[in-house]
Order: C-alpha cells, then structure tokens, then sequence
C-alpha cells in the first residue's frame, strides 16, 4: 500500500503523519517500525495517525517506533498544525488522544495544547515521578550536557522498579529562575531524543514543586524551547489548567509503500 505522509518536527522531535480519516490504513507494529527507522524508513520519533472523531476535531493515534502507544505532547502539537492545514477553521480546536480529550489553540508561530491535570508530584530518594499522559522520572544535576543520557536512562528505564512497562528518564539543570534546561532518554524511542513534550511538562512541575514560584516555567531542550503553563489545583494537591506551548514545524511530505 502506498501512503502518502507529512514529516514535523516539535523542537527536534520529529514526527511521521498520516491522515487515516478514512480508516484504510492499519499499521502492523513491523510497518511502523520500518518507517521509523532512520536507515531503512523514513526516520522519526513516531508516528502519527489522524483519524476522524465523534465527538472532538479529529482523533490522534500515535506510535512509538517499536510500535507501542502513548501519549505525545510535541506529537500532538505537530498533529493540530497538520490537521489545521488538512481542514482550515478555528484556531480553538479540540482533539481525542489515547488519555482523552484536550483542547489547542492554533497559530502560525505556536501551538499550545493543555495537557491533563496532574494529582500527584511523588517525591523519590534518587528524584521524582510525575505522569503527564506518560510516565517520567526527573533528576537534577549540576549539567545536563555532562551526562551519558543513553546509558544512565536504559539503567532507570529496565529497572526492575520501572518494569516491565518502563519509563522516561529526564535530566534537568537549572539555569535560573522559572528556567531550566532539559535531556530525555525515551522509552519506546530507546534513545535520547532532542525534545519531549510530556517531559517537559513534567520537568516545569518538578521546579515549581521544589521552588515554587510562578506558574510559567521555559524549559530549553537541545531541540529548542518551549514555556510551560499551569496553576496550582485549587481543591487539592497538584496542577490544573496545564498548557505545553511551542513552534510545530512542516520538514516535507511524500509517498512511500508499507509493504517494507
């Protein structure tokens, strides 16, 4: 089958996107691996379907590379870009990813998304835990450039405390007041990637949980930047009202077959 696609990237994260509006293409783990990979595929951190919804503007159903499932906040911001230049309208949209609903607003330079609300920020001798959509472990150190992300993030993600699941690994500097800088290992990926959405929201929760502060943190990754937005939950322990915002790049589009 030949599929015609979109590269994206969100601060280096880059992505494959499909429009499945009509539901003809179903992907076998082995097909989503193959475009994945950056030698024998196209390449990317995942791959992305938009598929038609019920109830919201489109549904988005990502992949990781090895073919697992979760959710992706850069990936989601590449898809309300994508989906906009599909199907043209309000800059207010809504979306359906695999943790549910959420809202975005779309512009030229930006898309911000909102991100679930976090009820729990666990606190761990070795860092924290906070699930943003997906789940993180976050360590600060003196210099993110100064760790061997790769090898220290597969120690934390194959954990037996992490498995068989896993989990992402992030290393944060501070670089000043309500800015921090970020590195991620991803599981799914196995890798470090340049950006993760998910982490970096859960990277700007981390510093307001120890530093407190205002609810608008920058988080610089080695892919660029993006600004973390949020209160305080009002009723009780954690974070409301959390919007990831940031640039969603078009890299190129193309045809290519699945049968790989």
């Amino acid at each position: 089958m030949r599929i015609t696609f979109t590269k994206y990237q969100g601060t280096g994260n880059d992505f494959i996107l499909v429009d499945n509006r009509d539901g003809t293409f179903r992907p076998e783990p082995g097909v989503v691996t193959r475009l994945c990979d950056r030698h024998f595929g196209i390449g990317s951190d995942g791959l992305i379907l938009i598929e038609a919804d019920e109830e919201a503007d489109f549904s988005m159903n990502f992949f990781n590379p090895d073919g697992s499932k979760s959710f992706c906040g850069n990936g989601s911001r590449c898809a309300v870009d994508f989906f906009r230049r599909l199907s043209p309208g309000s800059p207010e949209l809504q979306f359906r990813a695999i943790d549910g609903l959420h809202q975005a607003v779309h512009s030229d330079s930006t898309v911000k998304i909102r991100m679930g609300d976090v009820r729990d920020v666990r606190l761990m001798s070795d860092g924290l835990f906070i699930d943003t959509g997906s789940p993180h472990v976050l360590r600060y150190v003196s210099d993110p450039e100064e760790v061997s992300v790769v090898s220290e993030g597969r120690l934390v993600r194959y954990s037996p405390e992490w498995m068989p699941s896993g989990v992402n690994v992030n290393f944060i500097g501070v670089a000043g007041t309500g800015h921090i800088l970020m590195r991620t290992y991803e599981r799914g990926v196995e890798d470090e990637t340049l950006s993760c959405g998910t982490g970096v929201t859960a990277a700007a929760l981390s510093y307001h949980h120890l530093h407190g502060g205002g609810g608008d943190i920058t988080v610089d990754t080695r892919g660029g930047r993006l600004t973390v937005v949020f209160a305080e939950n009002p009723s009780g322990p954690g974070y409301t009202d959390i919007w990831l915002c940031g640039p969603a790049t078009m890299i190129f589009s193309g045809e290519i077959e699945t049968e790989l």
